[in-house]
């Protein structure tokens, strides 16, 4: 949980009437987008020395070429994680390795370990089937295409090699341009840089930034580069009552405390390809309060806290959170929760959580010795919070060392709360899968019949390849859950485990989307086709130029090449039928 001290800020609606045109024009001249790209260079390789001063991890010696050329060595940096001892609650620190570069086409990787030869290796996530060749004391494999990965040799947890292989950048802006603040290769001190409206902050690769990078009360600003942000207090980027915010390739590591970002307050963020490292006490990867329409892609986060969790009000901070996307990310929580959802709110106003998507996610791994923090994704909405409409699908989760695979309460945690959560209600789990023998008992528990999980749909889970369904074999007094294993108390109704040629809903669905969404051309664009009823497909038509749809999951996105008002229609369906409404997309 971070605990932020900040000042108190304006409100959203003074960010938006003092973001004036000019601001908006330099924010389009520099933001990336696809008319700005330029192509990159086939089969090419951009490597980055360490610059002096940094922390260099001697446990690996990385090397990458394409085809027959001559290898070039990677700077590898030198990253802190933590340990929780369980007995003491002390949390010792590990030393691990952190390499980056960029690539086009194809690239051979070598990795050499230092310290031994090389009984075993593996390549994470799993998913990715990357298979090494293992030599004595080297691994060798092939990337086809920019991947974040953990080489992990000998069953090291710490002592392995995070590997972040980012695409060639075609569109690196101008150090001159008098929007832009550019921090070139080398190391950067000084006091935090406050993005200005209609700003882009570069940070190049090669570049080390000791500085905080805010956004407060703006709009239309952009954080990106392959460079780092390293060793700063608290949030490395915060993002406070500000809209169309971007936040692109950048690494984050060697916090001594706090989070890499938070989002407060604010609607129309993104954040992406980012990479994220802590050992620091609240550790927190990304926390979001009070904040809509944001799109969390392409991250790889390995915290000493929550990687990513969503909450109503804290600090200053009060309003829903609605519309969120995690997707297409890796997460390995070497503390708490990979992903956490619902423990701040209001107790005098009360919020609500909805339409949360979490789709094409690998966890890693997940450590958490109190049972009341465990779960790869846990919803534990506390403070009077409402928790509904969540989206989960297409989540693997590989072998973790203590914690559960899933977690629903509503909770009283007095830690935090000053009163229980309202509930939890339509939660749609798809191809939800965890491979391996560590999962403790997973929870499921309503507080009491008022605050309760209601409608909770499990659609082609398994466990170690086997099928958890209502129809599977099984004693005739066994629950399904018990086949998981899951502990379910009374006061959760509407739970069924499905196969996946079993419909999750006999009614059509209702659309919740909203009538209308106002953005900026160039700016980086969110729309939830939310609806209830467990849809199991969308579409969308009439978008502008530059938005598309995932029919998976209901999630537009992209940026608007032109300024204009657009009639879209939005559909949601499933087997027994479909719901369709226009959304009003006016483009400044």
């Amino acid at each position: 949980m971070t605990e932020n001290p900040s000042t108190p800020s304006l409100s959203r609606r003074t960010v938006l009437q003092a973001t004036g045109a000019a601001a908006v024009a330099g924010y389009l001249a520099t933001a990336a987008g696809p008319a700005a790209a330029q192509e990159a260079p086939a089969n090419a390789i951009v490597t980055y020395p360490v610059p002096a001063g940094i922390a260099q991890n001697g446990s690996f010696e990385v090397s990458v070429r394409n085809g027959q050329s001559e290898w070039q060595r990677l700077g590898v940096y030198n990253t802190r994680l933590k340990l929780i001892d369980a007995s003491t609650g002390a949390g010792p620190l590990y030393n691990s390795a952190v390499a980056y570069f960029d690539f086009s086409g194809e690239v051979e990787v070598k990795v050499r370990y230092v310290k031994s030869a090389i009984e075993k290796a593996r390549i994470r996530p799993l998913s990715y089937d990357i298979e090494p060749v293992v030599e004595e004391d080297t691994v060798e494999f092939t990337l086809t295409e920019p991947r974040k990965i953990v080489v992990e040799v000998n069953d090291e947890l710490y002592d392995c090699l995070h590997l972040i292989a980012h695409p060639i950048e075609t569109d690196v802006p101008d150090p001159e341009d008098p929007s832009v603040v550019y921090f070139g290769p080398g190391v950067h001190t000084g006091e935090s840089v406050a993005v200005a409206s209609g700003q882009t902050v570069y940070i190049a690769g090669g570049a080390v930034v000791k500085r905080n990078i805010t956004f407060d009360n703006v709009a239309n600003a952009t954080l990106r580069g392959h460079g780092m942000i390293y060793g700063v207090q608290w949030g490395a980027a915060p993002v406070r009552n500000s809209k169309n915010i971007l936040i692109d390739g950048i690494t984050i590591m060697n916090n001594p405390t706090g989070n890499a970002l938070d989002i407060d307050e604010s609607e129309q963020v993104t954040v992406r390809n980012l990479s994220y490292f802590s050992s620091g006490r609240w550790g927190d990867g990304i926390d979001v309060f009070c904040s809509s329409e944001v799109l969390l892609e392409g991250l790889f986060m390995r915290s000493s806290d929550d990687c990513i969790a969503l909450y109503g009000h804290r600090n200053q901070w009060y309003g829903d959170v609605r519309n969120i996307t995690i997707r297409d990310s890796s997460l390995w929580a070497d503390v708490a929760h990979p992903i956490n959802v619902g423990t701040h709110g209001n107790t005098d106003a009360p919020e609500v959580l909805e339409n949360i998507t979490i789709s094409n996610v690998d966890i890693l791994d997940h450590r958490e010795p109190q049972l009341n923090y465990q779960g790869c994704i846990a919803l534990n909405p506390g403070d009077s919070n409402l928790v509904r409409n969540v989206r989960i699908q297409d989540v693997r989760v590989e072998d973790f060392r203590w914690g559960q695979i899933i977690h629903m309460r509503v909770a009283y945690n007095k830690t935090y709360n000053t009163s229980a959560g309202r509930g939890i209600e339509q939660v749609f789990v798809k191809n939800l899968s965890y491979e391996g023998d560590n999962a403790g008992l997973g929870i499921m528990l309503g507080y009491d019949a008022e605050h309760a999980i209601k409608d909770v749909v499990f659609q082609n889970f398994t466990v170690n390849g086997k099928l958890i369904a209502d129809n599977m074999r099984k004693p005739g007094w066994f629950k399904t859950w018990d086949m998981i294993p899951m502990h379910v108390n009374e006061h959760v109704t509407g739970l069924r485990f499905l196969d996946s040629a079993t419909a999750p809903s006999t009614t059509a669905p209702t659309l919740v989307a909203a009538d209308a969404l106002a953005t900026t051309a160039g700016a980086p664009t969110l729309y939830t086709i939310s609806a209830t009823g467990f849809p199991e497909t969308f579409a969308a038509s009439g978008l502008p130029e530059g938005l598309a749809v995932d029919a998976a999951t209901g999630v537009v996105f992209g940026a608007p090449a032109k300024a204009g008002t657009y009639e879209a229609v939005v559909s949601a369906a499933n087997a027994s039928g479909t719901a369709e409404k226009t959304v009003t997309i006016t483009v400044q």
